[in-house]
């Protein structure tokens, strides 16, 4: 099937600008071409008109865990479920992520091993609906450390399908990294330093050696695949730059050294600026205990500032969320808070897209509306470039079919 889209207008992300009345043709799954909208479309091709409406590239989260209890602040809930009743929830929260707009997404770990594996696995086979994703099957930490379920007493031991990606050195590691790929995950998830969710880490405090994230690089890259660290505290990122991390996930206590070194390696910085604002409205409701809530006043002032400074440095900025700490679905809600720290509503957009397509590796194929790549399109009404307008997305489109579309179209 051939459509040709028409709108008001057109973000372009690789040009950085937005452009007036743009008519861009799908052929099949791909994109054929964007022209302007004055042009004739090809004979015998169906136009949908969206009207009064922007029109984007798919917006892309690199920080997301469709797998577990969402909005949920006792990790010690997720023992409390099978692996299938999480897969089944799983399937609501990769529907609510495709429709606010999201049609690829980073999933960067689960507690109970490859139930990621297994879901996106039946989005790509057309079993439900969701999200092009890739997953990273279990977490590298160490047994006691932010990927890990803690709290728990000394004498319970959980199964192994919460310990898969437990190490103790650089053996363990290179051993964990194969077992976690051939297992099928996509890439490999570090938690690097301690955690604001894990009761009893200390979000600052390294657990992992510059030698064992650099032994999880090294027997990734055998595979083809990446690594993105969890890294909170200053010391924890600058080991994990040096290492050859492909992205820092939260970033939050970054400092000027540590930029310059992720300026120095390439590094991306997936920081999830926005979700401590729904913890903080949240937090009695959804159970978050007073450590909890300490570090995440304190975690979220540090990000914010590191944040800002990053992005005045020039630091490789994608768009990640942490989904899954709060509900699936309000994503789109950060855009604006990029904004309020720094960026402008198209750098904004464009780490949303593109630059979480090159983190990815996935730049070939998603990111943009440029011909020869997936047909994967949103659209938001009306004009502006007030970046509020994406929390009321109304039009989705993944790989030239039509998943969402309550604007008031006209087909000619």
């Amino acid at each position: 099937m051939t459509l040709a889209l028409r709108c008001a207008r057109l973000v372009d992300v690789e040009a950085g600008a937005f452009l007036p009345d743009p008519t861009v043709v799908v052929e099949g799954e791909r994109i054929r071409s964007v022209r302007p909208g004055t042009d004739p479309v090809p004979d015998g091709v169906e136009v949908l008109d969206l009207g009064d409406a922007t029109l984007c590239p798919g917006l892309i989260d690199l920080h997301t865990h469709l797998v577990g209890i969402a909005a949920c602040g006792d990790p010690v809930q997720e023992i409390k479920q099978s692996a299938a009743q999480q897969a089944f929830e799983s399937i609501v929260h990769a529907r609510d992520t495709l429709h606010a707009g999201f049609t690829t997404v980073r999933d960067v770990g689960t507690y109970r091993a490859f139930v990621d594996t297994a879901l996106r696995d039946a989005i790509d086979q057309g079993i439900v609906p969701g999200p092009r994703m890739a997953v990273a099957g279990a977490y590298i930490t160490v047994s006691t450390g932010g990927g890990m379920i803690t709290g728990l007493a000394p004498d319970i031991v959980l199964p192994r399908e919460f310990r898969f990606g437990s190490v103790r050195d650089v053996d363990d590691v290179r051993e964990r990294v194969r077992e976690i790929l051939h297992g099928g995950a996509d890439l490999i998830k570090v938690i690097g330093t301690g955690a604001v969710m894990a009761t009893g880490t200390v979000p600052g405090a390294p657990e992992l050696t510059e030698a064992q994230i650099r032994a999880a690089v090294e027997e990734a890259a055998l595979y083809g695949a990446y690594v993105a660290v969890h890294a909170h505290g200053t010391e924890g990122i600058k080991r994990a730059v040096r290492a050859g991390a492909r992205s820092i996930e939260h970033g939050c206590y970054l400092d000027d050294e540590g930029i310059d070194l992720m300026l120095e390696h390439g590094t991306y910085l997936s920081a999830d600026i926005w979700w401590s604002d729904w913890l903080r409205e949240h937090a009695d409701t959804a159970g978050f205990d007073a450590e909890t809530r300490a570090k995440n006043d304190e975690a979220t002032e540090a990000q914010r500032t590191a944040f800002t400074k990053a992005v005045r440095a020039g630091v490789r900025i994608g768009f990640g969320t942490d989904a899954g700490g709060f509900p699936h679905g309000l994503q789109t809600r950060q855009l604006a808070t990029l904004c309020e720290h720094g960026m402008t509503p198209l750098q904004a957009l464009r780490a949303a897209t593109l630059t979480g397509a090159e983190c990815m590796g996935w730049q070939d194929r998603v990111g943009s509306v440029t011909p020869g790549k997936l047909a994967d399109l949103i659209a938001v009404p009306g004009t502006s470039d007030d970046l509020t307008a994406f929390t009321d997305v109304r039009f989705v489109m993944k790989g030239g079919q039509i998943v969402r579309n309550e604007l008031p179209g006209t087909r000619l």
